[in-house]
């Protein structure tokens, strides 16, 4: 994330989202679709938006794309699943039509070249791997609790559900883990570019 400016939280000035309106669209979702289970324990995802035309591109392993971790004693890095085409991501899912998410997603791609958008649930007391991602992640936390938090390196911060946006630097290694007992679900973009002082600037860890 080459923006020399910016932490490796960085909360986006000037966009805020109506919490109340996401939480009725997230019941009224919830009521409709299942969470995409992706293989990982404790950790789910609802795709908003797809390659155009492609019902296959939010499905299986399109749902959750490559990332580098850690796993034994060795202490040698092994990439996991498969690199996604991010900027191929530009059409919303139909059934998102004419929703607040709509709204709130159009409204997140005038300031941002984005890939893939989901709803990514964290279970209670769970966490995910020590790992990093090919580029950084934009986080709109809809349902959170003061027990999450997500690690970069050696810094840990909570993310309020308050209707603000947070870039976090996912090409570090990272991790988030939920130690409450409610679920933590928040709406997260891969970011490819970010609009700063008329400059679009590209994120990606290539």
């Amino acid at each position: 994330m080459n923006v020399q400016h910016s932490s490796d939280f960085y909360k986006v000035p000037d966009i805020t989202f109506d919490i109340k309106r996401l939480r009725a669209e997230l019941d009224k979702v919830l009521k409709q679709k299942k969470f995409n289970t992706l293989g990982i324990s404790n950790f789910a995802a609802i795709p908003i938006n797809r390659i155009p035309g492609d019902a296959d591109s939010i499905k299986g392993h399109n749902v959750r794309g490559a990332y580098w971790t850690f796993p034994d004693e060795s202490g040698k890095e092994v990439k996991r699943d498969k690199l996604i085409d991010e900027s191929k991501y530009t059409e919303i899912v139909p059934e998102f039509k004419n929703t607040y998410l709509e709204e709130v997603y159009n409204t997140l791609k005038k300031k941002f070249k984005l890939g893939r958008v989901r709803i990514l649930l964290k279970e209670p007391r769970s966490t995910l791997s020590w790992h990093r991602d090919p580029e950084p992640r934009l986080h709109v936390p809809i349902i959170t609790n003061p027990g999450c938090k997500m690690v970069i390196e050696d810094i840990a911060k909570h993310m309020p559900a308050d209707g603000s946006v947070t870039i976090t630097n996912n090409t570090k290694y990272h991790n988030f883990f939920n130690g409450g007992e409610q679920d933590r679900i928040h709406l997260v973009a891969c970011v490819l570019e970010i609009l700063l002082k008329n400059q679009l600037i590209n994120l990606k860890n290539d």
